[in-house]
């Protein structure tokens, strides 16, 4: 059986005040399939984005182990994750992170610049990314031209840039309306079952959920209920009464 592209083993996080530790995982363990979309779901404070950002290696758990396609990202220096995340992770962020100042098209070729490219290569990339969102016609635009489905569209072709495997995405839709929301996760459902991307994303949103192939809640740091959809989508009923059984 084909090891799980990401594991994680026993994870523990504690975050220390003076003398005071916080818990924020608690011996967690999760396995996730190459290909699968995975939502995280759970109260706040249950340690949802703690987990994303350390799958992501943007930190490192106290004690426990990550594995992301057969990398130990939890023994890596930081020299060594900074070059990892750069050839291996895309980010989604609920407010965009897109910097002002430049336009649509270098925002995008913001993280091509830390890659061994040419700037005809770079070029080829940003053009084919703005194309995969439907923005190729705004890639001389600056975000304050665009709206907010626009920019998360542009974050979005800026994570794909590099051709990560794997996308890690924060509350994506969280700061948008309902029409810019949907319009998101189709796209996010493309880019897995079109380009295989493995998705890793934590919502408080059912209908987000939903489109996930799978729901793990969290609650207190600790795995409450893991839900894998049959059909390879979950149902915005099943998102709905999970989300509303964990926050009890």
């Amino acid at each position: 059986m084909a090891e799980p592209f990401i594991r994680v083993e026993n994870v523990v996080k504690k975050y220390f005040r003076d003398t005071q530790a916080l818990t924020v995982l608690d011996g967690l363990n999760l396995d996730v399939t190459g290909g699968d979309f995975v939502a995280l779901m759970g109260p706040s404070g249950s340690g949802k984005t703690t987990l994303l950002n350390l799958i992501a290696g943007i930190d490192r758990p106290t004690t426990g182990k990550i594995t992301v396609g057969g990398v130990n990202v939890s023994a890596m220096s930081e020299s060594q994750l900074a070059k990892w995340r750069s050839n291996n992770i895309g980010f989604i962020f609920q407010l965009y992170n897109l910097v002002p100042v430049l336009t649509a098209y270098e925002n995008v070729e913001l993280p091509l610049l830390l890659q061994p490219l040419s700037r005809a290569q770079r070029k080829k990339q940003v053009e084919l990314s703005l194309s995969v969102v439907d923005l190729a016609d705004r890639k001389s635009h600056y975000p304050r031209q665009l709206s907010g489905g626009q920019e998360q569209r542009v974050a979005i072709a800026r994570a794909i840039a590099t051709d990560p495997k794997l996308l890690v995405a924060d509350e994506p839709t969280g700061d948008l309306d309902a029409k810019s929301g949907e319009e998101i996760l189709v796209l996010m459902e493309r880019l897995n079952a079109e380009f295989g991307k493995t998705i890793v994303m934590v919502t408080h949103d059912p209908r987000a959920a939903a489109r996930a192939h799978r729901l793990v809640h969290l609650d207190k740091g600790v795995l409450k209920e893991d839900i894998t959809a049959a059909t390879g989508k979950i149902s915005v009923g099943v998102a709905a009464a999970a989300a509303a059984a964990v926050s009890k």
